[in-house]
């Protein structure tokens, strides 16, 4: 396993550094300037291919990586006729895009990264499904059982438990109008949330346990639910969560 995390550390970080080249490479072709040699790692040479005027290939030591733009000072020298292609003559915004797009890349994948995290993988959040009613609560006195959904409160759908629950948090004891689905069809309950005092703090609970799970923001569906645990904004003590 550990070398497994070192490949992987390796791979990840080569794929940074080319991500973060490959910024400049681009910018440097598209304002006209002379790039030679674009490199993963350091060291002696392992393998390399030319397309075009670049040189592309790998070298033996996986700690980096280099993109070569000649000229890059006016004590470098350039190929004879080429002196315009070098980036010491380009303007000074076109200099400025071409530092900058390798960070600005990185700061694309980034999003592009939350973006797969939240609406492809999902993140772990509460669930409006029941995976527990607490003995002698107001939930199991009016009916409602494990492996219920609860869809909506008091004609709100139910987007996110975590803040949606604050409408029983804060009914101070009103009656609540239910939607759940149970086993593919839906059922209203009208349930009243009882003040108890968890962890010196007094709150309405129905005492209900949720599961936690896997969700998908945005485009996408609810995932598979993974294991539960006891929900605190549901009426149970924090420390069991």
């Amino acid at each position: 396993m550990q070398i497994i995390g070192i490949l992987g550390f390796v791979v990840a970080l080569l794929l940074s550094v080319m991500i973060h080249e490959f910024g400049h490479y681009l910018t440097a072709k598209r304002f006209g300037m002379k790039v030679s040699e674009f490199f993963l790692g350091f060291g002696t040479r392992i393998w390399s291919t030319k397309r075009g005027e670049t040189e592309f290939g790998l070298k033996a030591i996986p700690a980096g990586g280099y993109c070569k733009i000649e000229g890059m000072t006016p004590g470098d020298a350039m190929p004879e006729g080429e002196e315009s292609r070098a980036f010491y003559t380009a303007k000074s915004s076109h200099k400025l895009i071409v530092l900058g797009a390798g960070s600005f890349l990185h700061f694309v994948i980034g999003y592009i990264l939350l973006f797969v995290l939240f609406a492809g993988v999902g993140t772990n959040q509460l669930l409006p499904t029941i995976n527990e009613v607490v003995k002698g609560s107001a939930a199991q006195s009016t009916g409602i059982l494990a492996g219920d959904e609860v869809i909506a409160i008091n004609g709100k759908p139910v987007e996110n438990w975590y803040k949606d629950v604050q409408i029983i948090r804060n009914s101070n004891g009103a009656p609540l109008t239910l939607l759940i689905e149970r086993g593919g069809e839906q059922v209203t309950i009208t349930a009243s949330a009882k003040l108890e005092t968890i962890d010196g703090t007094e709150r309405f609970v129905l005492g209900i346990i949720n599961d936690v799970g896997i969700k998908r923001s945005g485009l996408l569906p609810l995932t598979a639910l993974n294991a539960s645990r006891p929900c605190p904004s549901a009426g149970l003590s924090e420390q069991r969560v």
